[in-house]
Formats: C-alpha cells, sequence, structure tokens
C-alpha cells in the first residue's frame, strides 16, 4: 500500500483556481481579500481537507504563536487553576501555551526555560520553585523574549508581574484570631526563597501587632512546600509542653494544608475544638468536610487570565507591569474562640 501524499497548499491553489500567494493571504485572514476568493479558497481546502503546517506559518510570520510555562508543580490544584486561566485567554487569541514541570528543582527549571527558548516560545512565564537566586535572574534577565512572573519577583527586572496580595488576607486571618483571644499562634508554612511565603510571614506579623503577647508567644515555621514537612511540625508542636501547645494555627498553602490535616487525623485532634485552624487556599474537597474550616482565599484563575492578558501585551510592544490580585479571609467554624478551644481542652483531660 502507498502512503498518501500529504496536501499542500499548492494543491489548495490548484483545486480553487488561485495563486499560492491568493491561498496564503486567505488563510493568513489578509484583509485586502474579496468575500468570493475566500469562499473559493476555504471551499477546496476543506475539500482536500488541508491544515497549514504551523512550523512554516512560524517561520514566515517570524513568531511561534507559542507561549511557554515553567511552573514548580503543576499537580497541585492551584496550579492546575493557573494554567486553566492562562489557556481560556491563549487558546480564544490564538496561542498554544507549553507547560514544563520544574520538579521542585531550580536546575530542572533552567534546563526547562532553556528548551522552551529552543522551541522559539514568543513568550515566557514563570511559577518558580525560588525566586531569590543570582542563577534565576542572570538566565531571565538574558531572555531576549517578553517575560511574566506569577505569584514571583525579581527586583529591578524589566518584566511583568502578576502577583496576589498575599499579606491582606493572612493579616486578617490573625487579626480575627487575635480578636478571638488567642496569644499562641503558628504560622506552617513552606519555603522563604519563594514571595508567597515571605508574604505570608510578613501578613501574619503584622496582624499580630495589636497585641504584644501574641507577639511573643507565637511563630511562624517555613521550611519545604511538602505535606510531610508540615505534618511533622505540626506534631512537633502539638505533642510538645503542653503549657506552650499552640492553641490557634495557620497553613500557608495546599500542601501545608494536607500536612496539618494529616497530623490532626494522627493525634486525633479535631480542629475548631482542640485548635482553631485557618488554611490558605480554600479547595473545593474542604467545602465539604465538617466542621467547615476557616480560609483565606485566591482566585488561581483569575491570576492565570491576568497573566496570559499581560504576555499577550508585551508581545503587542506594551510595556511590563505589574498587577496584585486580592486575597480574602472568611472565619468559618474552625475560627473558634481561645475560651472554647481550653474549655474544650479542660474537657478532655477530665475523662
Amino acid at each position: 500500500m502507498t502512503k498518501s501524499r500529504q496536501v499542500t497548499i499548492h494543491d489548495v491553489a490548484t483545486r480553487a483556481g488561485v495563486a499560492v500567494s491568493s491561498v496564503s493571504r486567505v488563510l493568513s485572514n489578509h484583509p485586502d481579500v474579496s468575500i468570493d476568493m475566500k469562499r473559493r479558497v476555504e471551499d477546496a481546502a476543506r475539500e482536500l481537507g488541508y491544515s497549514p503546517d504551523p512550523v512554516a506559518q512560524s517561520l514566515r510570520r517570524g513568531s511561534s504563536r507559542l507561549i511557554g510555562y515553567v511552573v514548580r508543580d503543576f499537580a497541585t490544584p492551584f496550579f492546575s487553576d493557573v494554567i486553566e486561566g492562562l489557556e481560556s485567554v491563549l487558546n480564544s487569541s490564538g496561542y498554544t501555551l507549553l507547560v514544563m514541570n520544574g520538579g521542585g528543582s531550580q536546575t530542572q527549571e533552567i534546563e526547562r526555560m532553556t528548551m522552551l527558548k529552543q522551541r522559539r516560545v514568543d513568550g515566557l512565564l514563570l511559577s518558580t520553585v525560588v525566586d531569590s537566586t543570582p542563577k534565576l535572574r542572570k538566565i531571565v534577565s538574558a531572555y531576549d523574549k517578553p517575560v511574566v512572573l506569577i505569584d514571583r519577583d525579581l527586583d529591578n527586572l524589566d518584566i511583568g508581574r502578576t502577583l496576589f496580595d498575599h499579606v491582606t488576607g493572612i493579616k486578617a486571618a490573625t487579626n480575627d484570631l487575635v480578636n478571638l483571644g488567642h496569644t499562641s499562634m503558628v504560622l506552617v508554612t513552606g519555603s522563604p526563597d519563594v514571595r508567597p511565603t515571605r508574604e505570608r510571614v510578613k501578613g501574619f506579623l503584622e496582624g499580630l501587632m495589636t497585641s504584644p503577647e501574641a507577639m511573643k508567644k507565637s511563630f511562624e515555621i517555613t521550611g519545604a512546600f511538602s505535606a510531610a514537612f508540615a505534618r511533622k511540625e505540626t506534631t512537633a508542636v502539638m505533642t510538645g509542653n503542653p503549657a506552650k501547645r499552640p492553641t490557634a494555627i495557620l497553613s500557608g498553602g495546599v500542601q501545608a494544608t494536607i500536612g496539618v490535616l494529616e497530623s490532626f487525623s494522627e493525634l486525633g485532634i479535631r480542629p475548631g475544638r482542640d485548635v482553631a485552624l485557618v488554611v490558605v487556599d480554600d479547595l473545593p474537597w474542604l467545602r465539604i468536610l465538617r466542621p467547615r474550616i476557616s480560609a483565606v482565599s485566591r482566585d488561581a484563575e483569575a491570576m492565570g487570565r491576568a497573566a496570559a492578558t499581560m504576555i499577550l501585551d508585551q508581545i503587542g510592544g506594551v510595556k511590563p507591569s505589574t498587577i496584585y490580585l486580592p486575597t480574602s479571609y472568611e472565619a468559618r467554624d474552625t475560627s473558634s474562640s481561645l475560651e472554647d478551644v481550653m474549655a474544650y481542652r479542660t474537657k478532655m483531660q477530665r475523662k
């Protein structure tokens, strides 16, 4: 059996009875094309089953119509939602998103960035594992196409940034816990080498400022973005000296929340009873748990849409800028008062 020959633009021109240049103008949506010409070419292409070669098109245009995205871990629900937001804007604008998982390694992320540059992407989006190293700064500053950071920051570089206002949400949650009487609180979160952690710690500390006692007794635990790290640290603080056991915990990030809840399950701790709890990111599965868990929310899809719009604007010649998206705190069942937590603990001790 002979292999069928691929249909070419010359075949379409012959079928339509027009010049190859006319077919090219129709398929590239050139404005100087008559309605009759457009109909004849499109009918011929459809009848022959012709589809343009994207590589050839990109060479002619000097544009690949590809946007690269290097992300710390695309398996997490947060980044999945960011990707959905990116694609909703990019696909409707005729661009394709190439997502590359950094695997939690800066070396691997830089390799992925180099690969995307070789693919001649028209723009680069970054949600890296760290955002504070000279190596990352060097490669980003040398990138010759538009770059947008997604909730990451590199000072003094002329690139786009879409950032969450983490401080406002965490500060509001901490203030509420202070007003509920708590003076011994712990924030369990990820690595300070990345912007969200630094901003969450900042919001936590600002929220404690209204209570000198809370400032003295409360603290943050930073480390890895992993459930295992958060589980280990939560277990340590909840099984330590009873007199120093925190009465409220804030978890900063999806993996931190999973780890905290795993620790609670292993220790038989009931959030909202034994300890007040506020989590960052109001994930769908959290909404079906009882008691209802208090949360600081952010809109990941909106972040993706904003970043996609920004990268397209930069490709179109707009200067890089920085935009901030809000976070918000919602108190639910687990924002319990110090009085209720201590009453429950006393009750359990008497049993």
